[in-house]
């Protein structure tokens, strides 16, 4: 496994830039601290301190990537780049029988760089909390391959999450890089959580930047592991980081309450420009729900061209925007 990173750094913007753009006022300011105060509240309860196996002191002072991890997070995932090609390692593809019950096939994925067409935003709502919400990045590839990325706890064995403990450096920040079919399949079939998945507006090449950012730190985590933080290092405030890293849009406020509770995410992303604004927001939502489709063709070897199939309809909306223009 390399200990340092592979692929080429795009330069980042320019920080000052990125402070003048988001400078906000005091009431806003005080807005957002009261609304972080209220997300801490609401977290804590509906989930408490669940009765769970807990690391020792030492544990929680080192973060680790040596821990008796459960099966499908035992392999840590990382990548090169050789004259534009794209080797990633330890992609993950499990076939569930339920939730717990898998097996998991880790292998490589091979693409050229330019390949990358697109990105997604999928969001995951919770169903007994659907503020909050499980956030991941969808990358699709030319030939129809899906590489999904999702930032994750990497639990232990007899370990389960809990946002109450993920505050007290109980778990360990991993990225785990997978067919798309398991990420999807496993919360809509298994977990029967809605899963969303919203186009961005991503050109191939930012979206391209983006992949690229994500693997710098995927590099990073494999050679210096993290701890990962309900609020400050978790799947939606790394995806703004990213974000931030590669856009010229308006900069993601990684503490915005709407990050914080990352039900509210979508809403965000499509207000500053992320996501598609030629249709209303709730349509955009009502089109980006694959449940049903990812239900419909559980098995089907173009599953991620089908689970889409609606998205032809919000670029509909597209075009008819464009000609009333």
């Amino acid at each position: 496994m390399p200990t340092s990173v592979s692929f080429s750094v795009f330069a980042a913007k320019s920080r000052a830039d990125q402070t003048s753009r988001n400078c906000p006022r005091s009431a806003t300011i005080a807005w957002d601290r009261f609304l972080w105060m209220v997300t801490f509240f609401v977290i804590g309860a509906t989930t408490g301190c669940q009765s769970l196996v807990q690391n020792n002191l030492r544990d929680r002072l080192i973060p680790t990537n040596d821990r008796n991890w459960v099966t499908d997070l035992s392999r840590t995932p990382y990548g090169e780049m050789h004259d534009g090609v794209v080797t990633v390692h330890n992609v993950r593809n499990c076939e569930y029988i339920t939730e717990h019950d898998y097996v998991c096939d880790f292998y490589e994925e091979t693409f050229r760089l330019e390949d990358i067409q697109s990105v997604d935003f999928l969001v995951v709502p919770f169903q007994s909390t659907p503020i909050i919400a499980h956030t991941m990045l969808s990358f699709v590839l030319s030939d129809g391959r899906v590489l999904c990325v999702s930032a994750e706890i990497r639990k232990e064995v007899g370990e389960d999450y809990s946002p109450m403990l993920g505050i007290l450096n109980q778990f360990e920040l991993v990225y785990v890089i997978a067919d798309e079919r398991d990420l999807i399949r496993l919360r809509t079939h298994h977990r029967d959580a809605e899963v969303y998945v919203y186009p961005t507006v991503a050109t191939p090449e930012v979206a391209q930047q983006l992949f690229l950012d994500i693997m710098q730190r995927v590099n990073q985590l494999a050679a210096k592991p993290e701890f990962y933080n309900t609020f400050t290092n978790n799947c939606t405030t790394n995806i703004a980081v990213h974000v931030n890293n590669v856009t010229e849009l308006p900069t993601l406020n990684r503490m915005n309450w709407q990050v914080l509770l990352p039900g509210k995410s979508p809403r965000y992303a499509y207000d500053l420009g992320f996501l598609d604004q030629t249709l209303p927001f709730h349509e955009l939502r009502r089109l980006a729900l694959v449940n049903d489709l990812s239900d419909k063709y559980y098995d089907d070897p173009e599953f991620s061209q089908k689970i889409r199939k609606r998205h032809a309809e919000i670029h509909q909306w597209a075009d008819r925007s464009f000609e009333s223009d």
